[in-house]
C-alpha cells in the first residue's frame, strides 16, 4: 500500500488541531510528495519539544507516519538548532508548529525507553 503524501498528511494536521483549538501552523513547506515532517510543539510555558521521523527499523507494520519525541520540553534553542541542522541536511523537509499546554498530538509514537 502506497503512503500518504506529505502534503496532504501534514494539511489534514494542521486542519485537525486549529478544530481542536491548538494554534497550528505550517512553519516551512517541504517536498510535497515524501518529504519528512518534524514537528514542533511550543507548551507555552518557556518549553518546547520536538517530534521527528521514527527510523524504518522501529516504524514495524504501520503504513502511516511514525514520529519519535526527539527533546521533551527543552529550551526553545535546543529544536530551533536541531531543525536548522536537519534542514541543512535535508532541505526538503516541513516543519509544523503547534501551541498546546499538553503533550498529546494524536500521533503514532514509537516507545520510547529512555528511563
Amino acid at each position: 500500500m502506497a503512503s500518504l503524501r506529505s502534503d496532504l498528511w501534514c494539511m489534514a494536521f494542521v486542519r485537525r488541531h486549529n478544530d481542536m483549538g491548538n494554534m497550528c501552523v505550517v512553519a516551512r513547506r517541504g517536498d510535497p510528495i515524501a518529504g519528512q515532517v518534524f514537528i514542533e510543539v511550543d507548551h507555552l510555558d518557556g518549553t518546547r519539544s520536538l517530534y521527528t521521523p521514527a527510523p524504518v527499523v522501529s516504524r514495524g507494520d504501520e503504513v502511516g507516519p511514525v514520529f519519535q519525541r526527539r527533546f521533551a520540553r527543552v529550551e526553545p534553542d535546543k529544536v530551533r538548532e536541531r531543525i536548522a541542522r536537519e534542514i541543512d541536511f535535508d532541505p526538503d523537509l516541513w516543519v509544523l508548529s503547534i501551541d498546546m499546554r499538553g503533550d498529546d498530538l494524536d500521533i503514532d509514537l514509537i516507545k520510547d525507553d529512555r528511563p
